[in-house]
Parts: structure tokens; C-alpha cells; sequence
């Protein structure tokens, strides 16, 4: 079966695929209380909200394809039984990644035309725990990210997203979890994977883009790219070696500007025309296919 996704990803004319925002902050300016997320216990635990207050998810979904975007992601970043442990929400972890993917996708159904289809991104974030600085080990982070991909595989979503990337091993931990899955399932839907650059220029645990793309390069990944960290300038030579040398469509997804604290508020300085002509470039002179900010 061909993907949806991928047909319009690799039709003719080379289209550019706009990404939706950050889900996190868009739910904070909705002013959520205690109550919205089911009790003090439960509060700052975003992906929890798909059962607590699932119009609150719903409403960030409609505002950013209301702006236009193709994708739109989960509310799954911090979905894995080991992230959902911090609440004690462990043993509902695939239930909420299920709920969460079947949200979105009644969303887009809502949106999507034969000229414009919308598609969901089921959204993988790093977790809380990365096994190349020890606080995992490998196969306890493989089994909590099957999971989440059953959840969202089960929902529905077109491609799995593995985002915000900070350390190699955990990158690997999802894709054979991903992998694990499709073997389960019968069938395979496309993937993307977002790494994230430090100001220092490597990943959090040290490594370079290239060492990344090396170790990356046999999986069978559809989409490479950043997201998130840094604005694009800082992620102008990255994504140049991606262009230069990625196998794979290049993504870059920024923040608008690093992030500085305004009134003890994160406030990103790029307005977005700014942002938009930083994109613009990467499109235009570095062949980058996925955007987003």
C-alpha cells in the first residue's frame, strides 16, 4: 500500500510540506488550570489533556491548520510509558497515544482536500532519560517507545516523527521500535527524524551532524533533519551538510530566534516575516522539502 504522505512528498513538482508549531506553548496561553488536567497531580502534563480537556488539544490542531499547515503533530511528545511515570500515568500510556492520534486525524478529516490533504505526524519526543549519558539502559527505552508506537499506529497517524533528537542511542532505541511495530503490524508508514544541534554546534551528548547522518544512514528513514534548540541561522551549516550529503528529504523545523527571557517569559525575537525568508533561503538555494517553527 502506498503512503498518502509520501505521494505528495515525492510528487513531481517537489512540494514544500509545512510542519505545524510548538504544541506545548500554545496550550500554556489557553491559561489551562488544575482542573483542566484533571487534578494538581496531574497539572504540566500536556498529554494527558487528549482525555482530560481533549477541546484544548483540539483547539491548537484547528489554529495551525487554520494557518495552513499540512501536518499537524500528536500531543504525544512526552508520551512514553517512562515520561508518563512522572504523573503516574504509566499504565495509560497507550491509550493516550491511541486518543491523542485519533484526535488529530478527525481534525485533519475535517480539512484535508483532494488538493490539500492534511496528514498527522505521530509525535516521539527524547524522554527524559538518555541512555549514552547512563540514566537508561537501551533496551528499557526500546520497550517503552513500542508502547508509544503501538498507540499511535493503532490512532491511525500517516508518519511517525522522532523529535527533538539529543543523543544517537535513543534515536536508534525508537526506530527499531518503530521497526518492531510495522513487523507486528504488517505494514509500514513513513519516518521522519528531527535531530537537535546545540549553540556548541553538536548534539547535546557530542555528536557532530556527520557522525549523525553516518549512523542513520541504513535505516530506512524518510525524512532528516533539526528541529527546535536554535534559530535558523544557527542551523544554516547543518542543514547545508544535510543538502550536500543526506540520502534522505531535509527537514528543518526552528524556533524563531534563541529563546530569552522577557518579563520571565520565553520570548523568541524573530518576527515572522524574518523567519519566514531564513525558510525561504533553505528552500530556495538549499533544497529543504519540510518546514516548520
Amino acid at each position: 500500500m502506498t503512503s498518502a504522505f509520501l505521494e505528495r512528498l515525492h510528487s513531481p513538482n517537489r512540494p514544500v510540506l509545512v510542519f505545524d508549531g510548538a504544541m506545548g506553548t500554545n496550550l500554556q496561553v489557553q491559561n489551562l488550570t488544575a482542573e483542566d488536567f484533571g487534578g494538581p497531580e496531574y497539572e504540566g502534563c500536556n498529554e494527558y489533556l487528549v482525555k482530560t480537556k481533549p477541546d484544548a488539544v483540539a483547539t491548537v490542531h484547528r489554529g495551525f491548520l487554520d494557518a495552513g499547515a499540512d501536518v499537524i503533530e500528536t500531543d504525544t511528545f512526552g508520551g512514553t510509558p517512562l515520561v508518563l511515570a512522572e504523573y503516574d500515568l504509566a499504565d495509560q500510556a497507550y491509550d493516550l497515544n491511541k486518543a491523542a492520534a485519533e484526535l488529530a486525524k478527525r481534525i485533519t478529516a475535517d480539512y484535508s482536500t483532494p488538493e490539500k490533504p492534511r496528514f498527522v505526524a505521530g509525535s516521539m519526543g527524547p524522554g527524559t532519560k538518555l541512555p549514552t549519558l547512563g540514566h537508561i539502559d537501551f533496551d528499557s527505552l526500546h520497550q517503552a517507545y513500542i508502547t508509544q508506537v503501538e498507540g499511535l499506529y493503532d490512532g491511525g497517524v500517516d508518519l511517525f516523527l522522532i523529535e527533538t533528537c539529543q543523543d544517537v542511542l535513543q534515536i536508534k532505541a525508537a526506530l527499531n521500535a518503530v521497526e518492531t511495530v510495522f513487523e507486528q503490524r504488517g505494514q509500514r508508514r513513513p519516518i521522519m527524524v528531527s535531530v537537535t544541534m546545540e549553540q556548541f554546534g553538536t548534539m547535546l551528548v557530542g555528536s557532530e551532524i556527520g557522525a549523525a547522518l553516518a549512523i542513520l544512514e541504513p535505516y530506512n528513514i524518510d525524512i532528516l533533519g533539526l528541529n527546535c534548540a536554535t534559530g535558523p541561522d544557527l542551523m544554516k551549516d547543518h542543514i547545508r551538510y544535510l543538502s550536500d550529503h543526506s540520502p534522505f528529504v531535509v527537514s528543518c523545523i526552528p524556533n524563531a530566534g534563541l529563546p530569552e527571557n522577557v518579563g520571565g517569559q520565553a520570548h523568541y525575537k524573530l518576527t515572522p516575516l524574518e523567519l519566514r525568508m531564513a525558510l525561504m533561503h533553505f528552500i530556495e538555494d538549499l533544497g529543504v522539502q519540510v518546514i516548520g517553527g
